[in-house]
């Protein structure tokens, strides 16, 4: 080949080349996945729990236990924020609007799950508009009547029901609660005459029972337990599908025979939805922990409660089950709230 041949071939071998380079870039750029920023730094700045009922109660006490260990493992701050108001709903629209960058999370209890079936008018959607972090703690409930009526366990409860005028009237917090609930549940399983009286809160339904003025309630256990010891009130049965460790000689309703029955008061560990899974995770493992210590376990055994030991899709499973037992106690009950 001669000199000039060679000069004039290699512009063309340059050319190719880079066109081959060229090539084999954008094909690069094709298949490589793109990088998007992890959320591996997470938390850079303070948390906020929100507690969507006012502070003291069994929720709060959790969300404040769940955020002193986030702030110990986490290295960052957890704020508690208590945002009360309409069985639940204010806080948790806060939480459902929130962005999901795992800032904004929410420790509610049973509500959660029933409010979307009592109230056709939510600001936000409980299926779809939260990530399922973790199940914090349950606690059963807990048929009890006065200590002058003649009945000692679940059957003689119901034969009761039956004689009296109007059923048996059983009481509770409010309307639209686990604790009403759970009665309206056995009434549904039983077809036992019962009739529910609300009251504004735990107390004067209690004060009501002591006094005679009201026959049952169904109230949680680790308020009743007391109670039930000292022999001021008589336990019928439990709510949950096993025996409270603080009433180990109290059997369950279900086991009364009324198989299948459990209506449980729960709370729960939620972000919104989108939350990354990477951050959900961490959040359930440090929740999982924090309740399941020895702590902690003295303090769920002393109230009649358990700690959640569920990850994040158990969890999600459970909240979807509960969104859809409650629905159906509320139609066939023909519940409304006014």
């Amino acid at each position: 080949m001669t000199n000039n041949a060679l000069q004039l071939q290699l512009p063309y071998q340059s050319a190719a080349m880079a066109a081959a380079a060229f090539i084999m870039a954008m094909l690069a750029m094709l298949f490589t996945p793109p990088s998007f920023a992890q959320p591996d730094a997470w938390p850079k700045k303070p948390i906020t729990l929100i507690v969507p009922f006012p502070a003291g109660g069994m929720t709060d006490v959790l969300a404040r236990r769940i955020g002193r260990d986030m702030q110990e493992t986490l290295k960052q701050s957890v704020v508690i924020e208590n945002r009360p108001g309409a069985s639940g709903q204010i806080g948790t629209q806060h939480v459902a609007q929130a962005t999901p960058d795992g800032y904004t999370l929410l420790v509610s209890a049973t509500h959660h799950a029933i409010n979307p079936a009592l109230r056709h008018n939510l600001p936000y959607d409980a299926s779809k508009d939260f990530t399922a972090i973790a199940l914090l703690a349950t606690t059963p409930n807990l048929l009890v009547v006065n200590k002058d009526i003649p009945v000692s366990n679940l059957q003689e409860y119901l034969a009761y029901a039956k004689k009296m005028d109007g059923g048996m009237l059983f009481a509770s917090s409010s309307v639209g609660g686990a604790t009403h609930l759970s009665g309206e549940l056995l009434k549904l399983m039983t077809g036992a005459p019962m009739a529910h009286i609300s009251y504004k809160g735990a107390t004067p339904a209690l004060q009501d029972l002591l006094g005679g003025h009201v026959p049952s309630l169904f109230h949680d256990v680790m308020t009743m337990a007391p109670f039930v010891k000292d022999g001021q009130v008589k336990a019928i049965g439990v709510t949950s599908s096993t025996r409270s460790e603080a009433l180990p000689d109290v059997p369950t309703i279900a086991e009364q025979g009324v198989q299948g029955y459990e209506a449980i008061t729960w709370i729960g560990f939620y972000g919104p939805a989108g939350l990354d899974k990477s951050i959900t995770d961490k959040l359930n493992a440090i929740a999982v922990k924090s309740l399941n210590n020895a702590e902690a376990k003295e303090y769920f055994t002393l109230n009649g409660t358990s700690p959640g030991e569920l990850n994040p899709e158990q969890f999600d499973s459970f909240v979807h089950g509960e969104l859809t037992k409650w629905k159906r106690v509320v139609q066939d009950a023909n519940l409304k709230v006014e």
